[in-house]
């Protein structure tokens, strides 16, 4: 009737074996196709690049973005799970130079550019078919068999329409402006690239001599960036702050600020000569327009063919006192602040570094990437006698995300989208979105937007979706909004069109002005407009499928890691604020990063990085994915190591499948089928009432919890019902599996365990998907072939009210906390499981009914239970003021206090002090006062007893031992033996065996006084006392030796 259960916790050859049932039966397909009439619930899968391999935190992202689905779908939702391939990008392009043997654009071109696009779009490809495998391992469920693919006409076609929208309201423009570029790509990158980058160097600062003109006296200007020095127009000074003219003990005499004084020349002072002397103060505004020498005549040449004004001394408010000198060194060709002074000030531009990021021929240093010529900057001025200091200066530097260079703010033309122009609507419609947790919408997402920059929307760059503007000579531009609009104005655009370069960049239009041949302009777009665009591009919006797109948008949910938060939230939600003005997604969870077992990122260069294919064939999909489901919050990071993750099986899935294979291996021997049976609460033991109000509480939590997005919540819910099951329920219900026939007792017990078993795998399908299907498979379909196919086209378990009793549940909590502080002093009173005491007595809130005083007996070996109002006789209590806190309050009441405490009724006091919290003593020189932490409290056992207490429960556990007790306890040593050795042995449950008991003549006694308690308790026929046969093993009982033996019959 059902399929053996092995106990061994390897679950990845069941979970290979789960996957292929899911693949050959089409269950993915299947579950989609039972709930299309279903109200649709939208989740969009942030699309990974394919010529990249997954690592340990797509396991994260995948696990979490497929358990809401999967729960939602049992909810009755239609859930559309498009997966995608983002392919455009400066990756790929990265991946293929390396493959070719490139290096940089010009040795693109020089291969060609059809070519080089065709290698990109294979290269996209490379880790496809890895992917695919890895979702399955991971039982990650999307369509993968229709994706949507970045690199598609379609899709891109959708951008273009986007785009002229977004043109059609002006807010798409050229602009010559500070930019974040790479050097070696040779391309700006976005503000929300450019937040994915930073890193803390220690570089070299300058502290540089400026020459006054007209006077023997030195402006002293500070730069983070000494390669900039040579492009130096200006200086800046803070209008309203305070400088110096200082005659330094080096024999200069400076212009500083004075707050910096101290800490830039403090260091020129001797025993005999101060470091300085103030020779006049000015306010910044005053040293405006000073002039000053030119650092470098190669800026000085250049400004002079500018006919432009420069090196003075110029104000602006950004200017700090918290490091430098308070005067900075000006050059706009490199930094947003400088190139506002230098609008202003109509300054020379002087930009004397390349594109590829190298000094430009003009310079002492020609050739050498900035970076390189740094340390020759310096190295120049201190042997022109123009560099007082070049202290180390610890900072966050910006980095290509792509290839690591470092990164230079650097003026050029580029395309940008005026999201400043669209703030309000950005941060209006942030705040309709569900943030999980809510501090990163508000914080670190909110404060993004409300400093939004424009979008620097091009890329000098080849695979890409093409921007699309035709430009004409006579100035006229214009915005392409799909490929009918550009069929429609060119003559040479092919029918096949692909919308790639080099293939669309030969298409021209008509100019409607002049009539001239318009060309595209040569950028393509930023890949993280792609992703942005996937909510309506995936459907080749608007050209097809608007109802299905009206259906799908926005998302109901989305989840990704924390990198994201300027990388695809952002894009999504810009994106759609502009074309749609709405939120794109109305709930997202935000993941964090997955650490090693220390807390440090992982990485292939500290060798601490874990693949995720080694992972999921040691520990199996569903233990990792039970992992981080209960490890912590999504959005702490996570250390993920073995040890960790096995704790984890152990507990919630070691303990389930335990659980199951209990119930199958006893089912199996009474060929229980439980369709023949229906549970009647009438009929049910209050264990068995107790176990299904658990469950029922446990299904509306675990529901309640995911609907919330809840995660951690919901799986503590599902790992406290499956241990209380475990260990409370079936470990007291063993003995009705165990019982010949079957009686009505036997059957509740049966149907309780199957409902609860069915029902919890139900509610835990969406977390552990492939055990919970191999418990259903056994449970369910081997008794029922008109069930569904599989757990995963089940309904989540909706809550049958009829079994939930809250006061029910209340009071078996109440009888396990007692049982938890009775186990507590029996190992303090040194008394062991096995042996029967008389007595317990409790002090609790609520005294419990028999039928709970007969469990507690039960549970704890002890004869009788009884509730007491009082447990102060069995225990005595002693004060003492704690000096520490009393000496510094009361001082000269110290004695007084001391000797009050030694009087007081201890009972008394401990009960007033765990009633108000507070000990009052009335002394002759007043009352006083003491809380606990004024306190020293002994406790004292009453002779023969021993007392615990937590919380407002009161354990005093009666340790006297009688002689019945003793032999009592010796019995249930005695079977406790045998029952290990039928395991040792390898007897079936069923198996009747003969007991053999020799070497100790008092237990020979004892067992003969108790033979058929014996007989019954271990399946024997027969107990022969001095004699052995079959398994034999010698034993120390408490104290005594003794030697048993089993045979089988």
């Amino acid at each position: 009737m059902y399929k053996k259960v092995s106990t061994d916790l390897n679950f990845v050859g069941r979970e290979k074996e789960i996957e292929k049932f899911w693949t050959d039966n089409r269950i993915f397909e299947k579950s989609m196709d039972n709930r299309k009439k279903g109200e649709t619930y939208t989740f969009y899968d942030g699309p990974p690049t394919a010529n990249g391999k997954p690592h340990i935190g797509h396991v994260l992202t995948r696990v979490i973005k497929d358990m809401i689905p999967r729960y939602r779908t049992m909810k009755g939702y239609m859930v559309p799970r498009k997966a995608g391939w983002d392919t455009h990008g400066l990756p790929v392009e990265l991946e293929v130079e390396k493959e070719l043997g490139l290096d940089g654009k010009e040795q693109i071109e020089k291969y060609g550019l059809e070519p080089f696009i065709d290698k990109c779009k294979e290269s996209v490809w490379k880790y496809k078919g890895m992917w695919e495998d890895f979702s399955d391992t991971v039982g990650f469920w999307a369509d993968m068999e229709h994706p949507y693919v970045t690199y598609h006409n379609d899709f891109i076609e959708s951008e273009w329409w986007a785009l002229k929208k977004i043109w059609e309201r002006g807010l798409l423009y050229k602009g010559f402006k500070i930019v974040p570029y790479c050097p070696r790509c040779g391309t700006p990158l976005s503000s929300h690239e450019v937040a994915q980058g930073y890193k803390c160097v220690k570089e070299r600062s300058a502290v540089v001599r400026f020459k006054a003109v007209g006077e023997d006296a030195w402006f002293l200007a500070w730069t983070t960036t000494p390669w900039t020095l040579p492009s130096n127009v200006a200086l800046c000074v803070n209008p309203k702050d305070t400088y110096c003219k200082v005659k330094a003990a080096d024999g200069y005499t400076y212009y500083i600020a004075e707050a910096l004084l101290d800490r830039v020349l403090g260091k020129l002072a001797t025993d005999d000569t101060p470091a300085y002397t103030v020779l006049e103060r000015y306010v910044g505004k005053e040293l405006e327009n000073r002039e000053y020498e030119p650092l470098y005549a190669c800026a000085k040449e250049l400004a002079d063919k500018q006919h432009k004004r420069g090196f003075f001394v110029t104000c602006a408010d950004y200017v700090t006192m918290g490091d430098g000198t308070g005067i900075v060194h000006i050059a706009p060709a490199f930094g947003e602040d400088d190139a506002q002074v230098g609008r202003r000030y109509d300054l020379p531009f002087v930009q004397l570094v390349d594109s590829k990021g190298n000094m430009s021929p003009e310079t002492p240093f020609a050739g050498l990437f900035v970076k390189k010529a740094d340390p020759l900057v310096l190295e120049d001025l201190d042997k022109r006698g123009q560099l007082f200091d070049a202290p180390k200066f610890e900072h966050d530097y910006p980095f290509c995300w792509r290839c690591d260079t470092p990164l230079l703010y650097y003026a050029r033309e580029s395309w940008f989208i005026k999201m400043t122009d669209v703030r309000d609507d950005l941060i209006k419609n942030n705040n309709t979105i569900n943030w999980i947790p809510a501090s990163i919408g508000k914080g670190r997402f909110g404060d993004w937007l409300e400093n939004v920059q424009d979008w620097g929307i091009s890329r000098n760059r080849y695979w890409g979706t093409p921007l699309n503007i035709w430009e004409c000579s006579c100035g006229h531009r214009h915005a392409i909004g799909s490929i009918a609009e550009l069929k429609e104005m060119s003559d040479n655009c092919p029918d096949d069109i692909e919308l790639h370069r080099p293939f669309i960049d030969a298409v021209t239009i008509k100019c409607p002005h002049c009539g001239k041949e318009m060309h595209r302009v040569p950028e393509v777009l930023d890949c993280w407009f792609d992703s942005g665009s996937m909510p309506f591009a995936q459907h080749h919006y608007p050209f097809e499928n608007a109802d299905l797109f009206e259906q799908q948008f926005p998302a109901d949910f989305i989840s990704e890691a924390v990198d994201q938060t300027r990388g695809w939230f952002y894009s999504l939600l810009a994106v759609s604020t502009l074309i749609f003005n709405k939120a794109p997604y109305k709930n997202v969870i935000v993941l964090g990063h997955v650490q090693d077992e220390n807390g440090q990122k992982m990485s292939k260069s500290k060798g601490n990085a874990v693949d995720p294919f080694d992972a999921l064939e040691t520990y199996g999909a569903d233990a990792i994915r039970w992992y981080f489901y209960s490890n912590s919050a999504p959005w702490l990071p996570n250390r993920f190591h073995g040890k960790a993750v096995m704790e984890g099986q152990r507990k919630l899935m070691g303990t389930l499948w335990n659980t199951y294979a209990f119930f199958t291996l006893y089912a199996e021997i009474d060929q229980f089928d439980a369709t023949k049976y229906t549970l009647d609460p009438a009929k049910l033991s209050v264990m068995d009432k107790w176990l299904l109000s658990r469950l029922y509480t446990t299904v509306g939590a675990i529901d309640e919890n995911l609907d919330q997005y809840r995660i951690p919540e919901a799986a503590r819910a599902l790992q406290d019902f499956v241990d209380e099951m475990s260990n409370w329920y079936v470990r007291r219900s063993r003995e009705r599996f165990w019982a010949k026939g079957m009686e009505q007792d036997k059957i509740n017990a049966y149907m309780t365990l199957y409902t609860a078993l069915v029902t919890i795998c139900k509610a835990a399908a969406p977390m552990i998907p492939f055990m919970t299907e191999e418990i259903y498979q056994n449970l369910v379909r081997s008794l029922d072939k008109t069930a569904p196919e599989s757990i995963h086209l089940c309904d989540f378990p909706a809550v049958d009210t009829r079994f939930v009793d809250k006061k029910l549940e209340a009071d078996m909590e109440e009888v396990l906390e007692v049982v938890a502080l009775g186990r507590a002093a029996r190992n303090g009173a040194n008394r062991k499981n096995r042996q029967p005491l008389s007595c317990l007595y409790v002090k609790a809130e609520h005294p419990l009914s028999s039928l709970y005083q007969q469990i507690i007996e039960e549970e704890l070996n002890v004869k009788s239970v009884k509730f007491v109002d009082d447990a102060a006789a069995f225990t005595s209590y002693t004060f003492k003021p704690q000096l520490k806190t009393v000496g510094p309050k009361y001082g000269k009441q110290l004695g007084e206090i001391r000797a009050a405490l030694a009087a007081i009724d201890g009972n008394a006091a401990h009960k007033e002090l765990e009633d108000t919290g507070v000990l009052t003593l009335s002394l002759p020189s007043g009352e006083v006062k003491l809380t606990e932490e004024d306190l020293l409290i002994d406790t004292a056992q009453t002779e023969g007893f021993f007392a615990l207490s937590e919380k407002a429960v009161t354990v005093v556990l009666d340790t006297k031992l009688t002689p019945e007790l003793i032999e009592e306890g010796f019995m249930r040593e005695i079977i406790s033996k045998i029952q290990t050795m039928r395991k040792e042995a390898g007897f079936e449950v069923t198996d009747h065996i003969t007991v053999y008991v020799s070497g100790n003549e008092k237990l020979c006694d004892i067992v003969s006084r108790n033979r058929d308690t014996l007989c019954g308790d271990v399946l024997a026929d027969s107990v022969e006392l001095n004699a052995t046969d079959g398994f034999v093993k010698e034993w120390d009982i408490n104290g005594e030796t003794v030697t048993l033996a089993v045979k089988r019959n």
